[in-house]
Protein backbone atom coordinates (compact mmCIF):
# COMPACT_ATOMS: atom_id res chain seq x y z
CA UNK A 1 0.00 0.00 0.00
CA UNK A 2 2.82 2.41 0.83
CA UNK A 3 4.23 2.18 -2.68
CA UNK A 4 0.94 2.91 -4.43
CA UNK A 5 0.15 5.71 -1.97
CA UNK A 6 3.53 7.31 -2.58
CA UNK A 7 3.10 7.01 -6.34
CA UNK A 8 -0.30 8.67 -6.16
CA UNK A 9 0.91 11.73 -4.25
CA UNK A 10 4.13 12.03 -6.20
CA UNK A 11 2.05 12.19 -9.37
CA UNK A 12 -0.31 14.80 -7.89
CA UNK A 13 2.52 17.13 -6.93
CA UNK A 14 4.51 16.49 -10.09
CA UNK A 15 1.64 17.33 -12.43
CA UNK A 16 -0.19 20.15 -10.61
CA UNK A 17 0.94 23.59 -9.56
CA UNK A 18 0.95 24.63 -5.92
CA UNK A 19 -2.28 26.61 -6.23
CA UNK A 20 -4.05 24.03 -8.43
CA UNK A 21 -4.66 21.43 -5.70
CA UNK A 22 -7.98 21.66 -3.88
CA UNK A 23 -6.39 22.01 -0.43
CA UNK A 24 -4.29 25.07 -1.29
CA UNK A 25 -4.42 27.96 1.19
CA UNK A 26 -2.47 31.16 0.74
CA UNK A 27 -2.45 31.54 4.53
CA UNK A 28 -3.61 28.66 6.80
CA UNK A 29 -5.35 30.93 9.29
CA UNK A 30 -7.28 28.22 11.15
CA UNK A 31 -4.16 26.16 11.78
CA UNK A 32 -2.20 29.21 12.90
CA UNK A 33 -4.97 30.20 15.30
CA UNK A 34 -5.11 26.76 16.89
CA UNK A 35 -1.33 26.63 17.19
CA UNK A 36 -1.44 29.98 18.98
CA UNK A 37 -4.14 28.66 21.32
CA UNK A 38 -1.76 26.00 22.63
CA UNK A 39 0.15 28.78 24.38
CA UNK A 40 3.46 27.48 23.07
CA UNK A 41 6.19 29.98 22.28
CA UNK A 42 8.14 30.06 19.03
CA UNK A 43 10.95 28.22 20.86
CA UNK A 44 8.82 25.06 20.90
CA UNK A 45 9.18 22.19 18.43
CA UNK A 46 6.52 21.41 15.84
CA UNK A 47 6.02 18.75 13.19
CA UNK A 48 3.61 19.29 10.30
CA UNK A 49 2.31 15.92 9.12
CA UNK A 50 1.53 15.82 5.41
CA UNK A 51 2.78 19.39 5.13
CA UNK A 52 3.63 18.95 1.46
CA UNK A 53 3.84 22.31 -0.25
CA UNK A 54 1.69 23.99 2.43
CA UNK A 55 2.50 27.55 3.39
CA UNK A 56 2.15 26.85 7.10
CA UNK A 57 5.92 26.53 7.40
CA UNK A 58 6.36 29.96 5.75
CA UNK A 59 4.05 31.57 8.31
CA UNK A 60 5.71 29.82 11.24
CA UNK A 61 9.18 30.87 10.15
CA UNK A 62 7.95 34.45 9.74
CA UNK A 63 6.58 34.27 13.31
CA UNK A 64 9.99 33.24 14.65
CA UNK A 65 9.60 29.46 14.91
CA UNK A 66 12.87 27.63 14.23
CA UNK A 67 12.41 24.03 15.40
CA UNK A 68 10.12 22.87 12.60
CA UNK A 69 9.83 19.53 10.82
CA UNK A 70 7.66 18.95 7.75
CA UNK A 71 6.81 15.36 6.84
CA UNK A 72 5.22 14.22 3.60
CA UNK A 73 5.07 11.02 1.57
CA UNK A 74 5.77 12.95 -1.64
CA UNK A 75 9.28 14.24 -2.07
CA UNK A 76 8.00 16.34 -4.97
CA UNK A 77 5.76 18.27 -2.56
CA UNK A 78 8.57 19.03 -0.13
CA UNK A 79 10.81 20.05 -3.02
CA UNK A 80 8.29 22.72 -3.99
CA UNK A 81 8.21 24.10 -0.46
CA UNK A 82 12.00 24.09 -0.21
CA UNK A 83 12.33 25.87 -3.53
CA UNK A 84 9.79 28.49 -2.51
CA UNK A 85 11.50 29.19 0.82
CA UNK A 86 15.06 29.11 -0.50
CA UNK A 87 17.72 29.81 2.16
CA UNK A 88 14.98 30.68 4.67
CA UNK A 89 14.03 26.99 4.84
CA UNK A 90 17.55 25.68 5.40
CA UNK A 91 16.90 24.98 9.08
CA UNK A 92 13.66 23.04 8.51
CA UNK A 93 13.81 19.26 8.94
CA UNK A 94 12.28 17.99 5.68
CA UNK A 95 11.19 14.35 6.12
CA UNK A 96 10.10 12.19 3.18
CA UNK A 97 8.09 9.34 4.75
CA UNK A 98 4.76 7.56 4.83
CA UNK A 99 3.26 8.37 8.23
CA UNK A 100 2.04 4.78 8.57
CA UNK A 101 5.62 3.49 8.32
CA UNK A 102 7.51 6.35 9.97
CA UNK A 103 9.36 5.88 13.26
CA UNK A 104 10.09 9.22 14.96
CA UNK A 105 13.67 9.80 16.06
CA UNK A 106 12.68 12.49 18.58
CA UNK A 107 9.72 14.08 20.31
CA UNK A 108 7.94 17.32 19.50
CA UNK A 109 5.86 19.77 21.49
CA UNK A 110 3.17 20.01 18.82
CA UNK A 111 1.85 17.70 16.10
CA UNK A 112 -0.11 19.39 13.29
CA UNK A 113 -2.02 17.47 10.64
CA UNK A 114 -4.33 19.10 8.14
CA UNK A 115 -6.00 16.42 6.03
CA UNK A 116 -3.75 13.37 6.35
CA UNK A 117 -5.55 11.30 8.97
CA UNK A 118 -8.83 11.39 7.06
CA UNK A 119 -7.19 9.53 4.15
CA UNK A 120 -6.43 6.52 6.37
CA UNK A 121 -9.40 4.28 5.64
CA UNK A 122 -8.10 1.04 7.11
CA UNK A 123 -7.89 0.31 10.85
CA UNK A 124 -4.32 -0.89 10.37
CA UNK A 125 -3.21 2.41 8.84
CA UNK A 126 -4.93 4.37 11.59
CA UNK A 127 -3.26 2.22 14.25
CA UNK A 128 0.14 2.86 12.63
CA UNK A 129 -0.53 6.60 12.56
CA UNK A 130 -1.49 6.59 16.25
CA UNK A 131 1.67 4.64 17.10
CA UNK A 132 3.80 7.30 15.40
CA UNK A 133 1.83 10.02 17.20
CA UNK A 134 2.36 8.33 20.57
CA UNK A 135 6.12 8.09 19.92
CA UNK A 136 6.44 11.68 18.72
CA UNK A 137 4.33 13.50 21.34
CA UNK A 138 5.06 13.12 25.04
CA UNK A 139 2.43 13.58 27.77
CA UNK A 140 1.65 17.28 27.98
CA UNK A 141 2.22 17.75 24.25
CA UNK A 142 -0.29 19.21 21.83
CA UNK A 143 -2.05 17.74 18.79
CA UNK A 144 -3.98 19.64 16.10
CA UNK A 145 -5.82 17.58 13.49
CA UNK A 146 -7.98 18.91 10.68
CA UNK A 147 -10.19 16.55 8.69
CA UNK A 148 -13.27 16.66 6.53
CA UNK A 149 -16.32 17.17 8.72
CA UNK A 150 -19.27 14.78 8.76
CA UNK A 151 -20.88 16.85 6.01
CA UNK A 152 -17.62 17.25 4.08
CA UNK A 153 -16.61 15.53 0.84
CA UNK A 154 -16.58 11.74 0.71
CA UNK A 155 -13.57 11.72 -1.62
CA UNK A 156 -10.53 13.89 -2.25
CA UNK A 157 -7.90 13.65 -4.96
CA UNK A 158 -9.68 10.55 -6.27
CA UNK A 159 -9.42 8.73 -2.93
CA UNK A 160 -12.07 7.87 -0.32
CA UNK A 161 -11.82 9.64 3.03
CA UNK A 162 -13.04 9.09 6.58
CA UNK A 163 -15.11 12.04 7.81
CA UNK A 164 -15.05 13.03 11.48
CA UNK A 165 -16.70 15.17 14.09
CA UNK A 166 -14.57 16.34 17.02
CA UNK A 167 -16.26 13.66 19.12
CA UNK A 168 -15.65 10.77 16.71
CA UNK A 169 -12.06 11.90 16.18
CA UNK A 170 -11.55 12.04 19.94
CA UNK A 171 -12.96 8.53 20.28
CA UNK A 172 -10.64 7.31 17.52
CA UNK A 173 -7.54 8.75 19.21
CA UNK A 174 -8.51 7.35 22.61
CA UNK A 175 -8.43 8.53 26.24
CA UNK A 176 -4.79 9.63 26.19
CA UNK A 177 -5.80 12.70 24.16
CA UNK A 178 -8.10 15.26 25.76
CA UNK A 179 -10.12 17.44 23.39
CA UNK A 180 -9.49 21.08 24.32
CA UNK A 181 -10.89 22.98 21.35
CA UNK A 182 -12.91 22.27 18.21
CA UNK A 183 -14.10 24.41 15.36
CA UNK A 184 -15.46 24.20 11.84
CA UNK A 185 -13.87 25.65 8.72
CA UNK A 186 -15.43 26.29 5.34
CA UNK A 187 -12.50 25.85 3.01
CA UNK A 188 -12.85 27.56 -0.37
CA UNK A 189 -10.91 25.62 -2.99
CA UNK A 190 -9.12 27.33 -5.90
CA UNK A 191 -11.94 26.02 -8.12
CA UNK A 192 -14.50 27.89 -6.03
CA UNK A 193 -16.03 24.93 -4.18
CA UNK A 194 -16.65 24.92 -0.43
CA UNK A 195 -15.39 21.99 1.65
CA UNK A 196 -16.47 21.56 5.27
CA UNK A 197 -13.61 20.77 7.65
CA UNK A 198 -13.45 20.22 11.38
CA UNK A 199 -10.32 21.07 13.37
CA UNK A 200 -9.69 19.62 16.81
CA UNK A 201 -6.99 20.51 19.32
CA UNK A 202 -5.94 17.92 21.90
CA UNK A 203 -3.50 17.67 24.77
CA UNK A 204 -1.86 14.34 25.47
CA UNK A 205 -2.21 13.26 29.09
Amino acid sequence: MTGSREQHWQEVYSTKGEAEVSWFQDRPQTSLGLIAQTGLSSDASLIDIGGGASRLVDALLAAGWRDIAVLDIAGAALAKARARLGPQGAGVDWIVADITAWQPRRRYDLWHDRAVFHFLASPGDRAAYKAALRSAIAPGGHVVIGSFALDGPERCSGLPVQRYSPETLSAELGPDYVLEQALQEDHHTPAGRVQHFQFSRFRRV
